[in-house]
């Protein structure tokens, strides 16, 4: 039998799409998976937005157990095709458990389904949360006009709150140990994935080098700390200017503290609000006030610019990718086709922000 869901969230509530996995099954195995008499999916449909995995919202009549009654729960799975820089969900469900349990604010993970033969692939279920992730909408808000200095202060203080945890045991065998150099880690894995792209990309590369000449002053000397690695507006919920969920932890690793940071405050994440370094929605002094008192460390802003180009590069790469899972047509989709067409904007970006530092005129931190 097929079933049909609604996209929801892009503006076009009648645009129907194939459910690729069969409701009944799963409704089974979430039965069994918490210890309920009976689990009936009651409503699902394809949630916008996770543009490398898919995820499904799910309303939920269970019958008996832990969560008897109404529940409105996400399931997070494979989308057909991937990016080489994108965790497995058992990887990052684990990475997900490990930040709820340290008091980050992220969706509650509910369990893992490792067994492909539920819905063709592994995936996890979590707590649906309140909230608008779409972040061309939220700076457009009233609201975040001027910038909102509360909102500032608690992504700093959520940003540190993960900083500081350390990992446990079963948790580093699953990423692997901290690389002791994160910089010249990331510039070979960028460089890497340029080279499996195949096209020629002067302007990446020309970045590159120019970070890598600089190597000693992006280089902390302070000690790899488990990051998210996406932290930016669109991947958390915001609601009455409050953070309720950080979200798609699927490239979070160990990495230099300032990595989370510069992505955070990159250009390419302030949808116009382009005076507002905290994704388009706030102001850095709160933000680096919060994050140095929750953290203990000192932010250093000249390493800050260099991963600030880093994160142009990075997004650029990514944005490739995507478009690469169109041409390929193994996920032929619009929204990856066009991923391609914004390496220019980035481009843009990161020869503004090269410049910017070689005639000491940039500052995007220092007002």
């Amino acid at each position: 039998m097929t079933h049909k869901a609604a996209i929801i969230g892009i503006g076009v509530p009648d645009v129907l799409l194939d459910v690729p996995f069969s409701p009944e099954k799963l409704s089974r195995y979430l039965a069994d998976k918490v210890e309920a008499k009976q689990v009936s999916i009651t409503d699902i449909y394809a949630l916008s937005g996770g543009a490398i995995q898919e995820n499904w919202s799910l309303n939920l009549q269970i019958d008996g157990g832990k969560y008897d009654g109404v529940q409105k729960w996400v399931l997070r799975k494979d989308a057909p095709s991937c990016v080489s820089v994108s965790n497995s969900r058992v990887m990052e469900f684990a990475i997900l458990s490990h930040a709820f349990a340290h008091g980050v604010s992220t969706p509650t993970p509910i369990c893992l389904c490792e067994d492909e033969q539920v819905i063709g692939s592994a995936f996890f279920i979590m707590e649906a949360m309140a909230g608008q992730a779409q972040a061309h909408k939220l700076a457009r808000l009233p609201a975040f006009a001027h910038g909102s200095p509360a909102l500032a202060r608690q992504l700093g203080t959520e940003m540190a709150r993960l900083h500081k945890s350390l990992p446990t045991a079963e948790l580093t065998q699953r990423l692997g140990q901290p690389k002791p150099n994160p910089q010249a880690h990331i510039l070979s894995q960028m460089r890497g994935y340029l080279d499996l792209l195949g096209a020629s990309q002067p302007v990446l590369e020309f970045a590159l080098n120019w970070l890598e000449d600089r190597m000693d002053i992006w280089q902390t000397g302070t000690e790899p700390v488990l990051c998210h690695r996406d932290f930016r507006a669109g991947n958390f919920l915001i609601e009455a200017e409050k953070m309720t969920a950080l979200l798609d932890w699927e490239f979070a690793g160990f990495s230099d503290s300032h990595e989370d940071i510069g992505w955070l405050c990159a250009r390419c994440w302030r949808f116009g609000n382009d005076h507002l370094s905290v994704g388009g929605l706030a102001p850095f002094a709160p933000f680096r006030e919060a994050y140095e008192t929750a953290s203990g460390q000192t932010i250093n802003l000249s390493a800050l610019g260099c991963w600030q180009v880093m994160a142009e590069i990075r997004w650029a790469v990514i944005a490739l990718q995507q478009a690469r899972r169109n041409d390929s047509g193994q996920e032929p989709a619009l929204q990856l086709a066009l991923s391609g067409q914004m390496v220019a904007e980035m481009e843009y970006h990161m020869l503004s922000l090269i410049n910017e530092i070689d005639e000491d005129r940039w500052q995007d931190f220092r007002a």
